[in-house]
Parts: structure tokens; C-alpha cells; sequence
């Protein structure tokens, strides 16, 4: 549906986008995560139109909207502070930007009824937006922005002001609602739990740059890059001192010893979620010591040290019959 190709974007000569080319399918919800500066909210204004990329096209069904202004553009925006209006009650906030269209007082009244009813307020339409909870206000800034029916809804850190468990709970509401209501989005984030419970596809940025895009799983089961490794969390990272071929694959020899690897590469992650303590039917063992162990509720989590004074991390069910000892 929307396609960006080769957008690069300077601030005082110093690059902040660079050679950045995506498409958003339609109905989907695309997530840029990446850490702060990396220039996801700087990709999200460009598309907006809020400002104008150095080079590199953007396009709407097959249509370029470079030189189309913001307002025109169909699209609908929802930052962190959600920007309400405080003398307005909940409905006159979600008609707002209906009665900037000119819409006729009917169409306003059955747009704003089914987006709250879409959002789950349709009981709080006459209260006031002061009287609502952080979670409700968010929700409120979400129906102003549907009730456009906006061809694509660009959502900027909009939880990032909440607490972590409202966010916990929110995150999987906002799916649901957006998908409920058949709108594309564009997410942007710097929380990979908050992408993952969101996104259908994810887009890591780093240094103006995506390193890689796929869907969760295939992200953080397959991650491409070192820096997509290391900004999930994935820290067995292991240099290949040297790479011998061996049939149709090549044999990694590291620090931890050898394995076998699909194609040429300088470093190996050994995905904390696939090690398992060692069984007679085991095919690469390699010995270490539990230096810590943690419970974290559904696994526990180890650090482990190896003869070489290499560590990597490990996780273990809580519910696993050989949970070793510290």
C-alpha cells in the first residue's frame, strides 16, 4: 500500500536517515523499533509530510505524495501525550477532527459512536477527559485519530508515558482495536516487547539504517545482524576464529568449540532459548559452571561460565526437571 524507497534525510550536514526503503502492506501493522536517534520518528514525520526527506520517493497506492500536504495526505497521527483537549468531553474530543473535515452533524454523531464503541468506551462518551484514567485517556486518543477513517494511522511512542503494567495490558488492547477496525499502521517504538505484542512485521533501525525486517518470531528466533541480536537482548555472541567447509554447510570453530553453520560468517549467536543441559543424546556439549541463576516466573535464567572464562546466558523452564544448582 505504502512504499518508501531510498529516503535519506541530514540535519546540519549530519545524516539521520539513510537509504531507507520499506513497503506497509495493507491492513498490516508495521512496528520501527530501534533506540533513541536511531531515526524511526524522523522516517514517521517524512511519510507524514511533516518534513521533506534530501532524496527518495513516497508512495500511495502506486502514487507519489511528495508534493502532497499533510492534510491531504489521509493519514492520521497519535503521539505520547495524546494531545487531548481538557474542556472537552470524550465525544467532542473524537468529533474534533470529523468537524474539520466539514462533516455533517449526523455522519459525526454515527462516526463517533462507533469508533468509541470500537475502542470499548462507548459508557464514557459525556465524561469529561480529565476524569479518566491514564489507559482511558489513551484509548480516547486513539478513537480521534480512527474516526477519520484515516487510510494510515501512524501511532509515536503512545505508551510510552505509562506505567508498565497498564502498558502491559494496553499493548494487547491497541492490537485488537486496530485491528478491528481494518486501519494500517505505522508503530514506532523502542520497546521490543511492545512491538512484539503488536506488530505483524518489525523494522530494526540503527544509525539511520533498518538492519532487518521481518515478523517477531522470525526476528527474534533468526536475528541477521549482531546489532539486531544485541538490542533484543541475545548476548551469546561468539567470534568464529576460523570457517571450515564440510559438505553443503561450514563448521564455525569458536572459543566454545565447533558448530555448524549454513553460510559464511564472522560471529555466531547461540540463541538462549535452544540450549538445554547436555543428555547422552546431545550433539554439541560443551562443559560449563552455573555462576547465577535467576527466576523469573515462567524460566529461570543462568549465567553460565565456560572453561575458556566465556559466559553466555541460558534459560530453563521453571517447570524443567534439571534446574542445576548455583
Amino acid at each position: 500500500m505504502l512504499a518508501v524507497q531510498h529516503i535519506s534525510k541530514n540535519y546540519d550536514r549530519q545524516p539521520v536517515l539513510r537509504e531507507i526503503s520499506l513497503e506497509v502492506r495493507e491492513q498490516e501493522i508495521l512496528c520501527l523499533l530501534g533506540p533513541s536517534g536511531c531515526g524511526k520518528t524522523t522516517l514517521l514525520r517524512l511519510i507524514a509530510g511533516l518534513e521533506t526527506p534530501d532524496n527518495g520517493s513516497i508512495t500511495l497506492d502506486s502514487k507519489n505524495i511528495m508534493n502532497t500536504p499533510p492534510h491531504h495526505r489521509g493519514f492520521g497521527l497519535m503521539f505520547q501525550d495524546f494531545a487531548l483537549f481538557p474542556h472537552m468531553i470524550v465525544r467532542e474530543n473524537v468529533a474534533f477532527g470529523l468537524q474539520m473535515q466539514k462533516l455533517g452533524r449526523d455522519e459525526i454523531h454515527q462516526r463517533v459512536n462507533e469508533t468509541l464503541e470500537i475502542v470499548g468506551l462507548s459508557d464514557f462518551a459525556e465524561r469529561s477527559v480529565t476524569e479518566l484514567s491514564g489507559g482511558e485517556q489513551q484509548r480516547v486518543g486513539l478513537a480521534r485519530s480512527l474516526a477519520p477513517r484515516p487510510r494510515l494511522l501512524m501511532l509515536d511512542e503512545p505508551l510510552g508515558s505509562l506505567d508498565a503494567a497498564l502498558k502491559e495490558r494496553l499493548m494487547i488492547e491497541l492490537r485488537e482495536i486496530i485491528k478491528k477496525a481494518g486501519v494500517t499502521a505505522i508503530y514506532v517504538t523502542h520497546d521490543q516487547q511492545e512491538a512484539f505484542a503488536i506488530a505483524d512485521r518489525i523494522a530494526v533501525m540503527n544509525a539511520g539504517k533498518i538492519e532487518q525486517i521481518d515478523s517477531p518470531e522470525i526476528l527474534y528466533l533468526y536475528p541477521k545482524t549482531t546489532f539486531v541480536a544485541e538490542f533484543l537482548g541475545l548476548k551469546n555472541l561468539f567470534s568464529v576464529s576460523r570457517l571450515d567447509a564440510n559438505a553443503n554447510q561450514f563448521i564455525a570453530q569458536t572459543s566454545l568449540g565447533a558448530f555448524p553453520v549454513s553460510r559464511k560468517t564472522d560471529t555466531i549467536l547461540l540463541h538462549p532459548a535452544y540450549l538445554y543441559p547436555a543428555n547422552d543424546k546431545s550433539e554439541f556439549n560443551f562443559p560449563v559452571t552455573v555462576h547465577q541463576r535467576v527466576f523469573r516466573g515462567n524460566n529461570y535464567q543462568l549465567l553460565l561460565k565456560h572453561e575458556s572464562g566465556v559466559t553466555l546466558n541460558m534459560q530453563i523452564p521453571a517447570t524443567s526437571d534439571a534446574i542445576p544448582a548455583e
